[in-house]
């Protein structure tokens, strides 16, 4: 059991899922929003979590030792940057910031203050996706040449961030670690159908150095869920589908065969891929605990929150730009498969 107490900022639709989970974990301590119905409303449900009425009070609390902020985007530096300096380790939902010169200052000050900062990018806690990374790094695929993600849903719809702000981080963040480099030029269009100048859907295309090519579709303006990334290897080819009940990752052969003087592709037999059970959420605060109880590095630390800010900037300065490619800024750090 971890001697780690948290107080989650932000009780909001996935807030309380951290509350949920983090209590089931036997370390919530507390909870915090400006929104006081809210947490009362919690308190029903967690009667053991403290309600705090401001921010200073949980800073101020010794015996909240980290914080868990899923507060609206841009309340993440301020909040975090307060709870970093107040001696917390933070675990901050995606994304991490909204600019990433201020994720940067986030990640110095966490170093400094020798403290924990976390990313929540959830993929990277999904049992199957850990699966297609190993198998990436065991070269069952081969090289990586193209990978597209669709993420689609006829979902909330947000006043405060685009479609891409709100659905691409995840997906980003992911094909960053699968391809182990950050994209040389990416261009991205879009369109607000609902809202001014806030976009319901965009495509985002990305272009890496060796070559390799990546594409984002995110709409929460689709008549159905969809989830589904797909990586073409110069050997074989895998599919993962969270929204499906079964066969979420799966393995296709690539055979082209020349006939007749033809390039033909033979149509693929998929293979099931197997991994282990577990909800990703729960591990991936269970991991967070693990990090501070054991002072080591997180699977997504801040660095890594910098880098998706980097690439959702440049993107989001193409869409502005209706498309025009934009060049990504490059971190100092050496980018890192994480």
């Amino acid at each position: 059991m971890s001697s780690t107490k948290i107080c989650v900022a932000g009780c909001g639709n996935w807030g309380k899922n951290l509350v949920r989970t983090f209590s089931t974990l036997d370390c919530l301590h507390g909870v915090y929003d400006t929104d006081v119905d809210c947490t009362r409303a919690l308190s029903a449900k967690y009667p053991a979590a403290k309600l705090f009425d401001d921010w200073q009070s949980v800073l101020d609390d010794p015996q909240v030792t980290a914080v868990a902020v899923a507060s609206p985007a841009e309340h993440h530096f301020e909040l975090t940057m307060a709870a970093l300096e107040a001696g917390k380790h933070v675990f901050v939902e995606k994304p991490l910031a909204l600019e990433w010169e201020d994720g940067a200052e986030m990640v110095d000050t966490a170093r400094q203050r020798r403290r924990i900062l976390m990313v929540g990018h959830l993929l990277h806690y999904h049992p199957a996706v850990i699966r297609l990374r190993q198998l990436i790094n065991q070269g069952v695929l081969g090289r990586i040449e193209y990978i597209y993600s669709n993420r689609l849903s006829m979902g909330k719809i947000r006043r405060e961030e685009n479609a891409l702000w709100s659905f691409a981080p995840h997906d980003i963040s992911l094909i960053l670690a699968l391809v182990g480099q950050m994209p040389a030029q990416v261009t991205a269009t879009g369109g607000a159908y609902l809202q001014p100048n806030i976009a319901d859907v965009t495509v985002s295309n990305l272009l890496f150095d060796r070559g390799t090519r990546a594409h984002i579709f995110v709409s929460w303006l689709h008549p159905y869920k969809e989830q589904r990334l797909v990586v073409i290897g110069s050997k074989q080819m895998a599919v993962f589908e969270d929204t499906r009940p079964d066969r979420k990752l799966m393995l296709f052969n690539r055979q082209i065969e020349l006939k007749n003087g033809a390039l033909e592709a033979i149509r693929p037999e998929g293979v099931t891929v197997d991994f282990p059970e577990g909800e990703p959420l729960l591990l991936e605060c269970r991991h967070f605990l693990e990090c501070v109880d054991q002072d080591r590095q997180p699977r997504t630390p801040g660095e890594e929150g910098v880098r998706v800010l980097q690439v959702l900037q440049a993107c989001q300065r193409s869409l502005q730009l209706s498309g025009e490619p934009v060049q990504v800024r490059q971190l100092r750090q050496k980018v890192l498969a994480l």
